[in-house]
């Protein structure tokens, strides 16, 4: 099971926020790219880099900060925020991103998608991120009529690399990961998921290692290495054995 270290970027600097609120930022860093170094020290091969403002915007506002942390990254990034057009897929892929993820496009143009999946084989992410079950978008401000299992469902024969499933009301309370919906999402698809959202200790990381045989490929933690609940290097020896 892969461990994924999360840098969200706002205005350049190293951010977590509390259920997606631009509002509720804590600053943990001006230099992305040293973050990204002190991962890779503790063992990490994975990054989950977000483009917060260009969640927004629907477009790239990090631009700088994330090229600054794949030349200082040895391992794969995956990036996501604000990526909407072919053209930005293919600049990122470009510039040594690893995986792309795509949240708002995959639900309002699902085809834009499949045509990147296709084009772009084990290299598009699709997230899924809900709040009460149904999928939010655009940066979590718009909650849609859409299940997850269904949204997760329209892309199980395109290519798509992974489902990130992140819970919206528990990202960035240190509450625990929902155990309970990540799994069922991953049981009712073929397509590999990788939990996100209120990973608090090295527990959650233990319980989710149980059911990496059910499709849980990884899970993203942010806010508990920051604020030092969770050891990384701890985390990654746990999910080898996954």
């Amino acid at each position: 099971m892969i461990v994924f270290p999360a840098i969200d970027l706002k205005n350049g600097e190293v951010v977590r926020l509390a259920e997606g609120d631009m509002d509720r930022a804590t600053v943990y860093g001006d230099d992305p790219a040293a973050q990204a170094k002190v991962f890779a020290r503790a063992g990490a091969n994975h990054l989950h880099v977000v483009d917060l403002d260009g969640s927004f915007a629907g477009s790239a506002q990090n631009r700088e900060a994330v090229e600054g942390i794949v030349a200082a990254f040895p391992g794969k990034v995956q990036l996501g925020g604000g990526i909407r057009t072919p053209a930005d897929v293919e600049g990122w892929l470009a510039a040594g991103v690893e995986r792309i993820v795509i949240g708002t496009a995959a639900l309002k143009d699902p085809q834009f998608v499949k045509a990147m999946a296709r084009d772009h084989a084990g290299r598009i992410v699709v997230a899924v991120d809900a709040r009460d079950g149904m999928v939010a978008t655009d940066g979590w401000a718009e909650v849609s009529d859409v299940s997850i299992v269904d949204m997760a469902r329209r892309f199980e024969d395109a290519g798509v690399a992974s489902l990130l499933f992140t819970d919206i009301g528990r990202d960035g309370l240190l509450k625990g990961v929902n155990i309970d919906a990540t799994v069922s999402l991953a049981r009712q698809v073929e397509i590999p998921v990788i939990a996100s959202g209120g990973v608090k200790n090295l527990a959650d990381i233990d319980t989710l290692m149980q059911f990496a045989g059910e499709g849980i490929e990884g899970v993203i933690t942010g806010r508990a290495l920051y604020d030092g609940r969770l050891d990384l290097a701890a985390a990654l020896r746990v999910a080898e054995h996954a």
